[in-house]
């Protein structure tokens, strides 16, 4: 099938557009119709790819969350296990966030706002997207307990979730009130939390 390659391209640009929109007018402002005039294609064209406006939100999730990967999770995973590992991951996600990556900010923060509280399929990916993620933090904290590098009685759940609100907060307070130093703030919220949790306290 020669024309798949050009194919599969061309829905990842679509998909990565679809995504940015997401993230700043949430899932339910994306369209096969208003994602067809932003990209200047035919609706037909896009239907193709993608059936329903359904299927378009959980493709536009799952290319979110490959970005996620690459510029959250990857750079992390460079360094080795314990806290240098715990802060880097803090801080590939607030340089994500920062950078505006997605112009919305943090694509997940912004759709599970919107579907926290919605039955279905699309609030399903999100919240396993969410869940991975917080597992994850919580497994790169527990390394390092295990290491020695935090303290045996370290909760590895809640340290987990204070960072992560940290994190969201820069991203909402930023977004919000265009306040630059909300991520400096929680940088340095980040960093009081680790060294009151490091084991040679």
């Amino acid at each position: 099938m020669p024309g798949r390659p050009r194919d599969e391209r061309a829905r990842e640009v679509i998909l990565r557009r679809a995504a940015d929109i997401a993230s700043k007018d949430g899932l339910e402002g994306l369209s096969i119709g208003r994602l067809a005039a932003d990209l200047g294609v035919s609706k037909s064209g896009l239907f193709g790819y993608f059936g329903s406006k359904e299927e378009l939100q959980l493709a536009t999730i799952r290319v979110a969350r490959d970005v996620y990967l690459t510029e959250v999770i990857q750079p992390a995973l460079t360094v080795p296990p314990g806290t240098g590992r715990v802060r880097r991951l803090c801080e590939s996600w607030l340089s994500y966030s920062e950078r505006r990556v997605f112009p919305g900010g943090c694509f997940f923060f912004a759709v599970t706002a919107e579907f926290d509280a919605r039955p279905g399929r699309v609030r399903d990916a999100v919240a396993a997207a969410g869940l991975d993620w917080s597992r994850f933090v919580a497994r790169t904290v527990d390394d390092a307990r295990q290491l020695g590098e935090l303290a045996a009685d370290t909760d590895p759940g809640q340290l987990a979730f204070e960072l992560i609100a940290f994190m969201e907060t820069a991203n909402a307070v930023s977004l919000l009130h265009d306040d630059p130093n909300a991520y400096e703030r929680a940088r340095t919220a980040i960093r009081g939390r680790l060294d009151a949790a490091s084991a040679r306290r």
